[in-house]
């Protein structure tokens, strides 16, 4: 039976590529939440305060969440399906990495984001943890019935938007975990928040573990490929019928403005906590897209990408204590500008200082991916 070190050993570059790609991405969007933090947008965006800097910015980062869920569930495919050897039952691998990503998210992460634990916030992290606990209790299923569930939640979920509880009733704590962005815990020492509803991204892993097929060792390079590009751009295609007719999946409809630029932020101004239908549609889409743009990309710019996406906990990690040090640093010798902390006045510095940071981080995070290959040790791999 092939090791999890032969699973390491055989990444597949491309999925590593997009990974990359969507860390950088992501960290973009964190350094706005640290250094923006007091031109916070909604969900969905106001347009009157948002400016087309701020909203792209957001926009693009809309897209690592669900590459993060959705190449998770694929991985796991890889996992139970080795390129070399027989397949195998991926429980274990998903029930411990779940239950360590959940782990983390309580532990290490709430310090990382406010530099204490008045508040745990249960974010995207602790969602993939869920996720992928769920994925390896219904993993031996049917694939047909994998099918179903997966569907059914993407594409039925908004049907559910109408329902909620109050905090007094018996199904407040399951509903606020499932579907309701809400707390958990709202008074005390310690606050807890689950800011990603579980539920859609249950769906989304199970669409990402269908998807694994893709990337099979009796799979061509030209199918794949051709098969990428049919269906990101059938997401797309019904995303613009479903949201360009304001038929359904969105909570939000998008209407014409005087000028080009706020009519497509209209179009795009879609929610994400929990994600709607045309959210998914749009993101994912673009994903198959990209997937199938960079299977065709080598060389520097490539590996640079691959070395970001092949160590994803660790650069997740990371950069939140860097930006966490950074503020502080800056907060000690500048003071607060912006309330109780430091701020930058316009999106274009917080733009080089995601390049400058990417730029700074881009060695411990090679150096870190390049141990983890060589490292016989088994935690490693969590990271």
């Amino acid at each position: 039976m092939p090791s999890d070190q032969a699973f390491v050993r055989s990444r597949i570059q491309s999925i590593d590529m997009m990974r990359g790609l969507v860390m950088l991405i992501m960290l973009l969007d964190h350094v706005r939440e640290r250094f923006f933090y007091h031109l916070q947008v909604s969900d969905p965006m106001d347009l009157d305060i948002t400016s087309a800097g701020l909203f792209f910015s957001r926009f693009a980062a809309h897209l690592c969440a669900p590459v993060f869920v959705f190449l998770t569930g694929l991985s796991a495919w890889l996992y139970a399906n080795p390129a070399h050897g027989p397949a195998r039952s991926p429980r274990s691998f998903l029930l411990k990495r779940g239950l360590f990503l959940i782990a983390l998210e309580w532990i290490v992460l709430p310090l990382a984001w406010m530099g204490n634990y008045d508040t745990i916030w249960l974010q995207v992290i602790w969602v993939i943890g869920l996720s992928m606990v769920v994925l390896a209790l219904v993993s031996q299923w049917p694939k047909a019935v994998l099918a179903l569930l997966g569907f059914g939640i993407v594409f039925g979920h908004n049907l559910l938007t109408p329902i909620n509880f109050q905090p007094d009733e018996w199904g407040y704590t399951l509903w606020t975990i499932l579907h309701d962005r809400n707390y958990l815990v709202s008074e005390g020492a310690i606050k807890i928040r689950a800011s990603y509803p579980v539920l859609p991204w249950i769906g989304v892993i199970l669409l990402g573990y269908l998807a694994g097929p893709l990337y099979s060792k009796t799979m061509s390079a030209e199918r794949r490929g051709t098969l990428l590009l049919q269906i990101g751009a059938s997401c797309l295609v019904l995303f613009m019928l479903l949201r360009g007719f304001n038929i359904y999946g969105e909570t939000l409809d998008w209407q014409l403005y005087p000028d080009l630029v706020t009519t497509l932020m209209s179009l795009l101004n879609l929610t994400k906590y929990p994600p709607s239908l045309n959210f998914l549609l749009v993101t994912l889409g673009l994903m198959f897209l990209l997937l199938c743009a960079l299977e065709k990309r080598q060389g520097r710019w490539s590996q640079i990408l691959v070395n970001f996406g092949s160590a994803p906990m660790f650069f997740y990690i990371l950069h939140l204590y860097v930006l966490l040090a950074l503020h502080w640093g800056l907060l000690t010798l500048f003071g607060a500008n912006q309330g109780d902390r430091f701020g930058m006045e316009h999106m274009g510095w917080i733009w080089l200082t995601s390049v400058l940071l990417a730029a700074a981080l881009y060695y411990p995070t090679k150096q870190f991916s390049l141990y983890k290959k060589r490292s016989q040790q088994a935690w490693i791999r969590y990271l």
